[in-house]
């Protein structure tokens, strides 16, 4: 008889029911998440009109097959999304987690992407002679299922004893065998229902992705104001690496916005374009609003703390440290934020305007692809109108209500506190709000 041993439970903490576990699955995406942005790069770098021969191998070949190799490396880590996003959602999610819980995710995600191939003639029909089979692919939603899985039967098992004559397989060793018999379960009914979820999966997103004013408006402002509980990359999971499909010129197909844009898709760039006027231009003009209300006696060091996180917005997209300077002590000032936002991502898709980042939304990302950007230059035409609306609604918004953004504190309360710190210590931060993750849109 097998005997499990569990960890002891961990005492509840008051708060909104499951939103804990939410958090901890938003933050668990941001371990394979993070290596996109030197996938992005060696993509990017090895294209055509970079390194390729439209660019520096134009005129130096030896640039060639260094270019092909960039390409190569990037489409590597993009054609197994999935892949990573099991093995970093096991690995990021479990609790005390090991190279076993990796390994777990491996092989569970192997074990059910072989099982799903295998059903697919049953379930989609044989192919027409000639074509090739048309196989179930449930993308980065797959990998992220068999990575929750692998990770809650770590936990479970990696402590459990076995008998005598079985021993060898106890422990952490049991953690892998498990997960691969869950896995087949999990293939099995997810490879029948497969045709009802394609069918509402598809509408949705060719709802998402068609409606692309609304849609951007409404994805927009939601990403903003679910950052502050830290569920934003869960609702950035979808657009980004599942919404939408491109088959490229080598007949490869990609999904979701980021993919889809850096392989050349002419359609794509919907939930990422609108963020760079607000992460280059908007947010520093707030962060400047910010300084000119604070008091003249806290002005100088308000200046340094706003200014350092301004600069960091501008240049690389994260905008962490310039909102949860306010998010919490003026949180009116963070509402219209979330839906300025929205409107931005609204405007440039109906002006035609696309682009696309690997990281975030920031001025790296924005001269690494200008070239098979779309209308970019007008990014910056809006980006400066919405700084300016930004300054002056966020001014007039500040001392209309008396809001204590930093540098307007009471004079015997704490001295402001740097958002670029740990603002875990907060006093104004809710039971249950996690620790800011500095990713920029992401």
């Amino acid at each position: 008889m097998t005997t499990a041993v569990v960890d002891p439970v961990e005492t509840p903490r008051k708060g909104i029911p499951g939103l804990a576990q939410l958090q901890r699955i938003g933050r668990s995406l941001m371990l394979p998440i993070a290596s996109l942005p030197a996938a992005a790069l060696m993509l990017r770098l090895g294209q055509d009109d970079m390194l390729g021969k439209a660019g520096v191998g134009g005129t130096w070949e030896w640039m060639l097959p260094v270019a092909s190799v960039l390409a190569a490396a990037g489409n590597a880590l993009f054609a197994n999304l999935a892949l990573l996003f099991a093995l970093g959602v096991a690995v990021g999610y479990a609790r005390k987690s090991d190279g076993s819980t990796g390994l777990a995710a491996l092989i569970g995600y192997l074990v059910f992407k072989g099982v799903t191939d295998a059903l697919s003639p049953y379930i989609l029909g044989e192919p027409a002679e000639g074509k090739p089979q048309e196989l179930i692919n449930y993308g980065v939603l797959g990998g992220i299922v068999i990575g929750l899985v692998a990770a809650l039967l770590f936990q479970k098992y990696y402590r459990i004893k076995l008998p005598p004559y079985l021993a060898f397989f106890g422990g952490r060793r049991f953690v892998p065998i498990v997960t691969a018999g869950a896995a087949i379960l999990i293939a099995v009914v997810a490879s029948l229902i497969y045709p009802v979820f394609d069918a509402g999966f598809t509408a949705v997103g060719e709802w998402v992705t068609g409606s692309t004013i609304l849609g951007g408006f409404v994805y927009g402002t939601a990403n903003r104001l679910l950052v502050p509980i830290g569920l934003h990359h869960l609702l950035n999971s979808m657009p980004w690496f599942q919404f939408g499909e491109y088959t490229d010129a080598n007949g490869d197909v990609w999904n979701g916005d980021i993919a889809r844009f850096l392989h050349g898709d002419p359609t794509a760039g919907t939930f990422m374009t609108g963020f760079f006027p607000i992460m280059m231009f908007a947010l520093p003009a707030a962060a400047l609003a910010i300084v000119h209300t604070s008091k003249a006696k806290n002005r100088k060091v308000i200046a340094g703390i706003m200014g350092s996180a301004a600069l960091v917005s501008f240049v690389t997209g994260v905008t962490e440290p310039l909102e949860f300077a306010f998010v919490y002590v003026a949180y009116p000032l963070y509402a219209i934020h979330a839906v300025l936002t929205g409107t931005s991502l609204a405007l440039v898709n109906a002006l035609g305007i696309r682009d696309g980042f690997g990281f975030s939304a920031g001025a790296i990302d924005y001269a690494l692809n200008f070239r098979i950007a779309e209308k970019p230059l007008l990014l910056i035409v809006i980006g400066l109108g919405y700084a300016v609306v930004y300054y002056f609604l966020f001014r007039w918004v500040i001392t209309k209500w008396q809001l204590r953004t930093p540098g307007r504190e009471d004079d015997d309360s704490a001295t402001a506190v740097d958002p670029t710190a740990d603002v875990v210590d907060a006093p104004s931060r809710p039971v249950g709000v996690p620790t800011p993750v500095t990713d920029g849109a992401r």
